[in-house]
């Protein structure tokens, strides 16, 4: 039976891949984070075993579980383009110096580390597919820190590459805008603060207009969440090893997309569903720079495909689902939550409810 250490459990792609791992395997979790509302329904899993901390700060627990475990997943990193821009440092410190030492000490110990790349990493590459073994990685110049998230993660995959010369056995997965439920916060307060998809669905349910930077015209390949962690479950198990040593992209090259397009897509499918269709009825699309919209120091990435012949001929992955089915999964289930908090809310006796039983209320809303 493996031994799984995920780093940033209650995360996105945490909190599902423990899901998945309990659902359909006898592995064991051993996941910390600071909070834990995505993984809730599995802390009282006897295979879920959960610890509230930080990972700038327990570092004695993180060693010890390194030593424990079979697999570490390091997922805890920033990855907002509002904070590359506006907070550089602050990127680089979480995302490349407090994940170091984590792969240091799973060389120490001689651990596996399947660490989370991103497909940020290449860039501007003008190559039409992004292939892991041999696309440029493009970035602009120094006075854009929006690029300080690629280059924190393509520094530690450098890294660790060399560490794996030296012994470490590891992988690196480049997830390519993987969404589904539980992806960000809708309710986060600033605009730029969560990925697109949320971006546009905390404007639907608030009946606003959604805002298009620069005009929308930006490609990405979305892929579905479940498939994405069933290809990341196919690499942590890595059957005789074919995994070991490998970069894979795992993404969608078929639901290849323009944000406008997303957003027009949200909107029918909004329309079509009464939870939203009265707010939607009055939203429209209006553009924005990325100046205005993040300042000075972003660029934008027009169109990102994912080569991925090794990810299919290696591990046998292949995505199936299409943008509009994630669109209306993510959408129903913000809906469902919704109305589940509320049900909540109204069955406490007035004046009853327990601070923590207010924060756990307000967290329902994230989808």
């Amino acid at each position: 039976m493996k031994k799984i250490l995920i780093l940033g459990v209650n995360g996105f792609i945490g909190h599902h891949l423990s899901k998945r791992i309990i659902d359909t395997t006898d592995w064991e979790v051993f996941g910390m984070d600071m909070l834990n509302e995505r993984v809730s329904t599995l802390l009282d899993h006897k295979r879920f075993h959960f610890f509230e901390g930080d990972i700038t700060i327990n570092k004695e627990w993180i060693e010890y579980h390194i030593r424990k475990c079979d697999t570490v997943l390091p997922l805890v990193a920033i990855a907002t383009p509002a904070t590359y821009v506006k907070e550089p440092l602050r990127v680089f410190e979480l995302d490349f110096e407090a994940n170091l030492p984590i792969v240091r000490h799973a060389l120490k110990y001689r651990k596996r580390v399947v660490f989370p790349s991103t497909s940020e990493v290449y860039g501007m590459c003008p190559d039409p597919e992004f292939d892991p073994e041999a696309s440029p990685l493009v970035y602009g110049p120094i006075n854009k820190p929006r690029w300080i998230y690629a280059c924190s993660k393509q520094l530690m995959d450098r890294v660790i590459w060399g560490y794996g010369m030296e012994g470490l056995n590891f992988t690196l997965f480049r997830p390519f805008n993987w969404i589904g439920p539980g992806l960000d916060n809708v309710n986060a307060a600033k605009e730029g603060s969560s990925r697109v998809v949320t971006q546009f669905l905390g404007q639907l349910v608030r009946g606003e207009n959604i805002t298009l930077v620069d005009g929308g015209r930006q490609r990405r390949c979305f892929t579905s969440v479940y498939e994405g962690v069933d290809c990341l479950a196919r690499i942590i198990d890595n059957p005789g090893g074919i995994a070991t040593g490998k970069i894979y992209n795992v993404g969608n090259p078929a639901n290849d997309h323009s944000v406008r397009e997303l957003a027009e897509l949200m909107l029918k499918i909004a329309a079509s569903l009464p939870e939203y269709s009265e707010r939607a009825r009055g939203v429209k699309l209006v553009e924005r720079s990325g100046k205005e919209f993040y300042g000075t120091g972003y660029q934008d990435i027009q169109t990102r495909v994912p080569r991925i012949t090794n990810t299919r001929s290696e591990l046998g992955w292949e995505p199936h689902t299409g943008l509009a089915d994630s669109l209306h999964d993510i959408m129903q289930s913000y809906a469902r939550n919704l109305g589940a908090a509320r049900e909540l809310v109204e069955d406490e006796p007035s004046g009853s409810a327990a601070p923590g039983n207010r924060r756990r209320t307000d967290k329902t809303l994230a989808s």
